[in-house]
């Protein structure tokens, strides 16, 4: 089992820091990025409310033997890692983890919730499954979806809301097994970040210096044919699920690849976008500043920087597959 985990938050570049600590020699990171073990206790669900849902349902790693199965090829004295961004906003989750790993250490990257919520929008939008081409737009389903059973990664403004979910998590582990990142000093400051997180982990520092450009968000444009073709994805999606295994991809991934193929990097929202989203967090942004004894007064005031903060995706990346294998994280070719 596990050492650590990286439990939080989507899409506030744990699929890049999860390559950048796989080339660390004291470290072995799972090569199934979100391989899901703690979000179910069993099989998770066989149908999903929402576009692609079910397809991601399937590839969860829940079975045990499976699970450590992922941890095999470790070397002898590293340290074990997974990172499965959404077990911090599942309290389920965080509960089972207590019960199986209680010594474990959990990282958590919090991001402006506003950017985030963005990002992970732009993600499913890109990707041909969010059918509300409007961001604002979209953040006002979110009560209709979660009645409807539409799964969490659609819980835009949900999964930004910190400081419900470190206050909860903080009843289960002690401030000490858990530490807290910002997303901006990911990006801003990687080796000094990077080091931070060794000498939290216990493992030798001054070895890491950048985290790879991994999982960029692209924002195709809404065109006419950008919306047939999602329409076409959504449906390519629900068909998949009456094909075995993890086959339906052979579906999915063309029309995927077919949406992003021009795309530019994510777009920036306008201050009166954030303005409609800002309310939505506020709350919790001050219940976070309690939690955590600092000031995140940053995240509802005006700002130079928004969209992308890493630039336009490689060239030669599409966009990540969490819950499938990828190639040797240590190796150059996963650097872009």
């Amino acid at each position: 089992m596990p050492d650590f985990l990286v439990i939080g938050a989507p899409k506030a570049g744990t699929t890049a820091l999860h390559a950048a600590l796989a080339r660390h020699p004291g470290l072995y990171m799972s090569t199934v990025k979100e391989p899901k073990f703690f979000l179910s206790d069993g099989p998770p669900p066989a149908k999903g409310g929402g576009p692609g849902d079910a397809l991601t349902y399937r590839e969860h790693i829940w079975r045990r033997p499976e699970y450590e199965a992922l941890f095999d090829a470790a070397p002898s004295g590293t340290l074990r890692g997974e990172s499965t961004p959404l077990y911090l906003y599942d309290r389920a989750a965080m509960r089972r983890i207590r019960q199986t790993l209680p010594g474990a250490r959990l990282i958590v990257v919090v991001r402006d919730p506003v950017e985030r919520a963005h990002s992970n929008w732009t993600h499913l939008w890109s990707a041909g499954l969010e059918p509300v081409g409007d961001f604002v737009r979209a953040c006002d389903q979110e009560e209709r979806r979660i009645a409807a059973g539409w799964a969490s990664f659609w819980h835009y403004t949900g999964l930004g809301r910190y400081g419900e979910q470190l206050e909860y998590l903080f009843t289960l582990f002690p401030p000490e097994q858990v530490l807290v990142l910002r997303y901006r000093r990911l990006v801003d400051e990687p080796a000094q970040t990077l080091d931070r997180i060794c000498g939290f982990l216990g493992v030798q520092q001054h070895v890491l210096t950048e985290i790879p450009r991994q999982n960029v968000t692209s924002h195709p444009e809404s065109t006419l044919g950008h919306r047939a073709v999602s329409v076409a994805q959504r449906a390519a999606s629900a068909f998949g699920t009456l094909i075995p295994g993890l086959t339906a991809a052979t579906l999915t991934g063309p029309l995927e690849r077919f949406l992003q193929r021009h795309s530019r990097e994510r777009q920036p929202l306008s201050w009166e976008q954030r303005q409609e989203l800002i309310p939505r967090f506020e709350s919790d942004i001050r219940l976070l500043e309690e939690v955590l004894g600092e000031s995140f007064r940053d995240w509802i005031m005006p700002r130079e920087r928004s969209g992308g903060m890493v630039g336009g995706r490689p060239a030669d990346q599409g966009q990540a597959r969490n819950g499938r294998p990828d190639p040797d994280p240590r190796t150059p070719s996963a650097v872009p």
